[in-house]
């Protein structure tokens, strides 16, 4: 059996098509960007978001949270 190798272009528009078909454009859209690199620095800005805070800080404010939601 021979198979015919597609351009990757093609594949991926395909399977795009077939996954919005069986799980929606939304979930599609989801499942998709798993896949990103993402962009810029995660250390730099953890570094500059938690600058001002303590991890005693983070935990009650966490605890908070979950007792309102409760």
């Amino acid at each position: 059996m021979k198979v015919a190798i597609k351009p990757l272009s093609e594949i991926t528009q395909e399977a795009t098509q077939v996954l919005c078909e069986k799980i929606g454009a939304v979930n599609t859209i989801r499942f998709i960007n798993q896949f990103s690199p993402g962009f810029g620095n995660y250390t730099e800005e953890r570094k500059q978001l938690f600058q001002d805070i303590s991890l005693d800080d983070i935990v009650s404010e966490i605890k908070q949270n979950r007792k309102q939601k409760a």
